[in-house]
């Protein structure tokens, strides 16, 4: 076992009710304590733990679970306060993949998830070990045990023998395994945030006696905005402070509060914090800025410690429009609008500005969350919230940084196929690529890393604020695209080829009417009308011409949208508002969307209330509309698709793949680049083709080796390999076309000359026939984790910059988009007269590549440029793979930041 699961830290989770515990290894010093768990145990319960009432199960059990640590045998514990409330455990005897589990919960802690908990701990350090299956023997009348197998969502089987069963657990943690664990942690999440954002009373430390503290802001926007419940002030100098009753300190509260907010300088607010855990206090609102190392870290362990959710510190604040509460915990100018989209972000400044927009077009915020520098609550968290608060439709966030990605990538792929997620993709302009050392990390940028985190998880990623809030009102008051084709009406020429410019750069179409569609249109039009796409209106159009105009596009089964672009005019009787009302006049029915560009209008977009109830998207600028437009277009096609799954892979060896790992990072305890025979030999683990190659030390090796290998034409290829080569073009590490024995010699002679002291080999290859050359790689971001690239190979690849990225694991749809998405795709499918490539190769190799860093977190880089597809199969030509030590990290583990 690895030191980092023996000694792991402590790691803090949430229970089903939303209780905060600390799940670590059981110690010597436990002993005590494990053994008054089991001793306090009704005696019930201890006769269904132990199978009889011997005095003395209690303490043997202690004594194994706290003995010295040994071999095949692991114990958890999870405690609340420092009180052990519950002890997992799992002992191999001596087995080599199979382990025997038992668990026991304190009496009146039942029914909590403790043992689930415990479990699913237990599970990942197993899988960590190579444990596939856990056993357990229990009494059939101990359905509670029962129940808690059957729950995991792992595949159990029970055997029953007299009263006792046996039941088997496989611990694959495929998809099932994962939504139930995903499933457990959204409702323990929800819970936890309950007194967060519907606190049944709230305190604000730190509110002054004068105007213009944060403090005192805070208390007077909670109760101008209308608190609900009950509201307190802390402050030991004075009783009421703006009309609110005052009190010495948290612990004088006549009502503990579920919700403190904390305004003091940062040197008081560790000491706050505790006060606040010792009375109970549930949640905190820290708003404090500059706090150093040591006070960040005593916060967050007081509020581990005691069970309390964090917001902050250093931030806005938080708000609940619900009627029924009105929490508005910010010092923002204004009250929010009540309404119905969750906004959560890291920069208060970029929260006022999405507050201020949400309630001018009239959307509105259901809730609101300024996470600051996030020490606790997230994204993720508000994400699971409003999936479940019934009165979330559309979610908007700017996060500048992930806890865990992949757990977020999860939680928003299930919440954007309920609403609209929509992000800003902010710090897209690097000052430069990281300096690396291959062509995959040079590619992988963090916002390629982030664009692919977006697009898999569906969410809707526009490059500004402005941006996100136009987006946010096509999305809110219009139906999706059912495609991409828009039909452009309007009253000036002009205005309709700017808005199909934009269209155009947008990637929407602009499809040709059909001719009965044209008879049908100028049928309804002014004289002088041109029916193309755009519909040139006229200036003499009417507002019921432009209605009729409108609603029979928004019928014609070719146009996916209808944009109309107007100017005010005084040529016909209609003014610029008269034609509007022809918009937001249409029928009730209508079932596509329909946006209005007005290019005098004095704000960015509104919102223009229609007369069914509904309203209708107006824009000052087309490429505004047309951006929103071509959002929800793509956010149609995503839920359009079905869920994507891993396809099931033959031919992997991950056993040997690991020994290959773990043999090369034994002797090398920094990593590095493996060399040619041991990166071809973790190649052939995940089944991954490679060209025909021969690694010769000696200049007869080469020869020897280049006879061998010679293809149909005799050409064969040498390469110069030392430690730590990477780019061999750069270095003229690579000679082509060597014809016969002498120029096979006089290439090695030239490399012993020109890499004296350096070169310990080459690799002879057969001259590779023609095809397209690519690239594939890999890159583990410690946040993210692997990253997946793909795109045109070759000694351009990184000028040339045409690569598409996705997250690991690669599922079925993530592999077509990887290969489409490139410039160079159309190659690939016969472009040029040369037939298709071998596409089922193509995408077997990025599965297979995708599969192995999954499999192997200490693999930091791989490297494959160039990849040769041809019509009949693919192969790497040159493959590089780094690795580094590293402890395998289980991204959907149960864990609290």
């Amino acid at each position: 076992m690895s030191d980092a699961v023996l000694n792991r830290s402590p790691i803090h989770a949430l229970l089903a009710d939303g209780t905060t515990v600390c799940i670590r290894p059981v110690t010597a010093a436990d002993h005590d304590q494990v053994q008054g768990l089991y001793k306090e145990m009704s005696p019930e319960n201890r006769r269904l733990r132990f199978f009889s009432l011997s005095p003395r199960s209690a303490a043997l059990a202690a004594d194994r679970a706290c003995a010295p640590a040994h071999p095949g045998y692991r114990a958890l514990l999870a405690e609340t306060h420092g009180q052990v409330i519950g002890i997992a455990e799992y002992d191999t005897a001596g087995e080599k993949d199979e382990a025997e589990i038992s668990i026991a919960v304190c009496d009146g802690l039942h029914h909590r998830g403790v043992g689930t908990l415990l479990v699913e701990h237990l599970v990942s350090t197993a899988r960590t070990e190579g444990i596939t299956t856990f056993t357990a023997d229990a009494l059939s009348e101990n359905r509670e045990i029962l129940r808690l197998f059957a729950d995991l969502g792992l595949r159990t089987a029970r055997r029953f023998d007299g009263p006792e069963v046996r039941c088997t657990i496989r611990l694959d943690a495929d998809d099932a395994y994962l939504s139930a664990v995903e499933a457990r942690g959204r409702a323990a999440d929800v819970a936890s945030l309950e007194p967060l954002l519907c606190p049944n009373a709230v305190a604000v430390v730190g509110a002054g006696r004068k105007p213009g503290s944060v403090g005192r802001a805070m208390l007077h926007h909670l109760k101008a905005g209308g608190y609900t419940h009950r509201l307190f002030a802390v402050n030991p100098s004075v009783n009421h402070i703006l009309g609110v009753p005052s009190y010495p300190s948290v612990s004088a509260l006549p009502k503990t509060p579920d919700l403190v907010v904390v305004a003091v300088p940062a040197a008081a607010v560790p000491a706050t914090a505790e006060e606040c855990g010792k009375a109970g206090v549930r949640a905190l609102l820290v708003v404090t800025a500059g706090l150093d190392a040591g006070q960040a870290h005593t916060l967050l362990a007081t509020c581990r410690t005691h069970g309390m959710r964090l917001v902050g510190p250093n931030c806005l604040g938080i708000s609940n429009t619900d009627p029924d509460l009105s929490l508005d915990a910010t010092f923002a100018a204004d009250h929010p609008l009540p309404g119905t989209a969750g906004v959560a972000v890291q920069s208060g400044g970029v929260g006022i500005a999405l507050l201020d927009g949400l309630s001018r077009l009239g959307i509105g915020v259901s809730s609101f969350a300024s996470l600051g520098d996030k020490y606790d609550v997230s994204g993720n968290d508000m994400l699971q919230w409003w999936e479940s608060d019934g009165r979330t439709e559309l979610a908007l966030l700017h996060l500048e940084s992930f806890g865990s990605p992949r757990a977020f990538s999860r939680t928003a792929r299930r919440v954007t196929r309920r609403m609209p997620v929509l992000t800003v993709d902010a710090g897209r302009t690097e000052a430069g690529r990281r300096a690396a050392a291959s062509h995959t990390a040079a590619a992988a940028t963090r916002t390629m890393t982030r664009q692919a985190l977006f697009t898999q998880a569906g969410i809707t990623a526009t490059r500004s604020v402005g941006e996100l809030l136009e987006t946010a009102a096509l999305m809110h008051s219009q139906p999706l695209l059912a495609g991409t084709r828009v039909a452009i009406v309007t009253n000036a020429g002009g205005a309709g080829v700017l808005a199909a410019d934009a269209c155009t750069e947008a990637g929407l179409a602009l499809p040709p009417l059909p001719a009965d569609v044209i008879d049908d249109l100028l049928a309804v039009l002014p004289r002088g009308a041109a029916v193309g796409n755009p519909v040139d209106a006229t200036a003499a159009v009417t507002e019921n011409q432009l209605a009729d105009c409108v609603d029979r596009l928004t019928r014609h089964p070719g146009v996916d949208a209808v944009l109309v672009a107007l100017v005010p005019t005084a040529v016909a009787a209609a003014t610029g508002d008269d034609l509007v009302r022809a918009l937001t006049d249409a029928p009730a029915h209508r079932a596509k969307p329909v946006a209005a560009v007005r290019l005098e209008q004095d704000l960015p977009v509104k919102l223009l209330p229609a007369t069914d109830g509904g309203t209708i998207p107006s824009y000052a600028e087309p490429q505004a509309a047309a951006r929103a437009l071509a959002h929800a277009a793509r956010r149609a096609a995503w839920l359009a698709r079905p869920v994507g799954t891993v396809p099931e892979l033959g031919g992997i060896d991950t056993t040997r793949a690991q020994e290959i790992t773990d043999t090369f990072l034994a002797a090398h305890s920094d990593g590095g680049w493996l060399d040619p025979r041991t990166c071809a030999d973790l190649l052939a683990c995940y089944g991954i083709p490679q060209i025909p190659w021969a690694w010769a030390e000696t200049e007869d090796e080469a020869v020897l080796a280049a006879r061998r290998l010679r293809g149909p034409d005799g050409r064969v290829v040498m390469k110069a390999h030392w430690p730590g080569l990477v780019h061999k073009s750069e270095q003229h590490a690579v000679r082509l076309d060597l014809q016969g024995d002498a120029q096979v010699r006089a290439a090695f002679r030239d490399f012993e000359t020109r890499f004296a002291g350096l070169l310990t080999g080459v690799v002879v290859q057969p001259l590779a026939a023609r095809g397209t050359e690519l690239f594939a790689g890999v890159v583990q971001d410690e946040v993210f984790g692997p990253l997946v690239l793909f795109g045109l190979g070759g000694t351009a690849t990184e000028v040339l910059g045409d690569h598409a990225a996705r997250l690991a694991p690669l599922t079925d749809h993530d592999v077509h988009d990887l290969i489409t998405a490139p410039r160079c795709a159309p190659l690939l499918f016969g472009a040029r007269g040369n037939g298709p490539a071998d596409l089922e190769g193509l995408e077997q190799l990025l599965l297979r590549l995708s599969r192995m860093a999954a499999d192997l977190p200490q693999l930091a880089e791989v490297d494959f440029n160039p990849v040769l597809a041809t019509t009949a199969d693919v192969s790497v030509l040159d493959a590089r793979v780094r690795l580094v030590p590293r402890t395998p990290h289980d991204p959907y583990l149960r864990r609290l930041r």
